[in-house]
């Protein structure tokens, strides 16, 4: 039995790895198409998009610890590096040189968030963002390939008018050009059913030789072109103090889109797998990637959400996948640049497209309107990337999250708690019918942690219910969702004791922790401290010796 479990191991490593490498090849099948389109957007030579995907992809992969992340040059970052190179005058060699300053800045920008931690941040992008982030992201990418398929030129400020303007190009679609990416989009979604065949690598072979024997350059079908690979070391010129300042600033948003695109990507990917990944590493890994790539002299990179979904999609087991990738594209462009300079364009748009079919799929945001839970957030995360552009639209959702967030903690449920049976657990009566409530005493636990935004309110709600009950003699409010006290919840706390206390209506509390004990004890509500009990069923007992006592006492 032993030998057979190793021969299981053994067997199933040897899977992971042969679906790595599949995946691998298939990923460098659409990188190679995505580096010559982004190199083009930021007005750059491909080269330069190449060896940043090779190197990028290795250094993540060495540092990283997502399995789907393949770190590239991205759209979102090549038309951010554009619109920063086109405010700096000179020629090309000059716009070249800012270009691999601006990268190192990024990467800068990138190690110095991960040492300060900033990963923390995050955690306020909900899932449901991530899915319209990855709906919407996936949408715009898909209609900015359509022009390259179609074989026409389509600009435009905006979405909408993007769209427009492409709906009135259509009769002028190239003919040849729609021809040879619609017959690429096809073969690669049939040869999606077969996993272990590396769909993109194929159809990508499939397009060079067919653009040789039929000629399609000679009938207008844009072609890649030549690409050489020189690695060198960047020659920095003098730049001025002022210059290197604008770039800085400029690093910003691309630290910030790629921020977003990247960890959008990852998390999205990760949690549909049930994989885990620390946010701190990931930023120190796109540093890392993005340092790498200055010294190369390529373009900024992240972890690009087309080329992570193909991963996904063609089933990467590991970070080999990563490796193979880098490598298989290096391999193809140093063995191949002579047949790659013949591959038309319409079937590199066809490969990208086919990459982000999956990302389509209505059933999550189906899933979030079924729980009606959140469906907004997702759908204003879409919306918000294809409208407003990818970083405007990220924090866009991150601001409806936080808005969410806010509004349902400052209006909590104020459930009256009563005995459940003759144990000692007290529900939600309202929930609960034989739940019973002690007998002239109310206890109200708020579902939310007291904070600065809810506190008066929530006591505002419990005394007027209170007072609105006859034969009510005590009040106990349950604390177990507040594990800590602001200025303004802990003064509200006090004034509604006090208030209470002038009423005749006592108040104690209850599931108080110790951290909260703390802070009322270092505010000298030391009454509050010993009328504080660790369970909801002490601090009805406590109250009832209390009222006992004071009967006693005034009898």
């Amino acid at each position: 039995m032993l030998f057979q479990s190793d021969d299981l191991a053994a067997s199933g490593d040897r899977l992971m790895r042969a679906r790595d490498w599949v995946a691998g090849l298939s990923v460098a099948g659409l990188m190679l198409p995505e580096a010559v389109a982004y190199a083009g957007i930021a007005g750059l030579t491909p080269e330069r998009a190449i060896l940043a995907a090779i190197v990028g992809a290795l250094a993540y992969a060495a540092v990283g610890r997502s399995r789907f992340a393949i770190v590239a040059p991205t759209s979102s970052s090549a038309a951010i590096l554009a619109a920063t190179l086109a405010n700096f005058p000179g020629d090309a060699a000059e716009k070249a040189i800012l270009a691999t300053v601006s990268v190192a800045f990024v990467g800068c920008l990138f190690a110095a968030a991960a040492v300060a931690r900033l990963g923390l941040l995050t955690g306020f992008i909900a899932r449901p963002v991530l899915r319209g982030f990855s709906l919407g992201l996936a949408v715009t990418i898909i209609l900015n390939q359509l022009p390259t398929l179609t074989g026409v030129e389509v600009h435009a400020a905006d979405l909408g008018r993007y769209v427009l303007a492409l709906a009135a190009s259509m009769p002028h679609w190239h003919g040849p050009s729609l021809a040879t990416g619609a017959l690429a989009l096809v073969a690669l979604m049939l040869l999606k059913r077969l996993p272990l065949v590396p769909g993109a690598f194929l159809v990508i072979a499939a397009g060079t030789a067919g653009s040789l024997l039929l000629g399609l350059e000679a009938q207008g079908v844009r072609v890649v072109g030549p690409i050489t690979l020189v690695l060198a070391l960047p020659h920095l010129g003098m730049l001025s103090v002022a210059t290197l300042s604008q770039l800085l600033q400029y690093a910003l948003p691309l630290v910030l889109i790629l921020f977003a695109e990247s960890w959008g990507t990852m998390r999205s990917l990760a949690l549909q797998h049930g994989d885990f990944i620390e946010p701190n590493r990931e930023l120190g890994a796109l540093g890392t990637a993005n340092l790498v790539a200055a010294l190369v002299q390529g373009m900024p990179v992240g972890a690009g959400f087309s080329a992570g979904s193909a991963a996904e999609a063609a089933g990467a087991a590991s970070r080999l996948t990563a490796v193979v990738a880098g490598l298989g594209l290096l391999v193809l462009v140093v063995v191949a640049a002579p047949l790659i300079a013949h591959l038309p364009e319409p079937v590199l748009a066809a490969v990208v497209i086919s990459a982000l079919a999956h990302a389509l799929d209505p059933a999550p945001f189906i899933r979030l309107w079924r729980l009606d839970r959140d469906q907004f957030l997702a759908i204003g995360a879409a919306i918000g990337v294809m409208v407003f552009g990818v970083v405007d639209g990220m924090l866009i959702a991150i601001g409806f999250s936080l808005v969410a967030l806010l509004r349902r903690m400052a209006s909590p449920q104020i459930a009256r708690l009563g005995r459940l049976g003759d144990g000692r657990e007290y529900v939600d009566a309202a929930r609960h019918a034989d739940a019973v409530k002690p007998e002239g005493i109310a206890v109200w636990r708020p579902s939310e942690p007291l904070f600065f935004a809810n506190a008066e309110r929530i006591f505002g709600v419990i005394a007027q219910a209170s007072r609105a009950e006859p034969g009510l003699v005590a009040i106990i409010v349950s604390l177990e969702e507040t594990f800590d006290l602001d200025s303004t919840s802990l003064e509200a706390l006090q004034e509604f004791d006090a208030r209470t206390r002038t009423e005749g209506m006592p108040m104690r509390l209850a599931r108080v922790r110790d951290h909260v004990r703390d802070v009322l004890a270092r505010a000298g509500a030391v009454t509050l401290v010993e009328r504080a009990s660790y369970s909801v069923d002490g601090a009805v007992e406590a109250t009832r010796r209390e009222l006992a006592a004071r009967t006693s006492a005034a009898g």
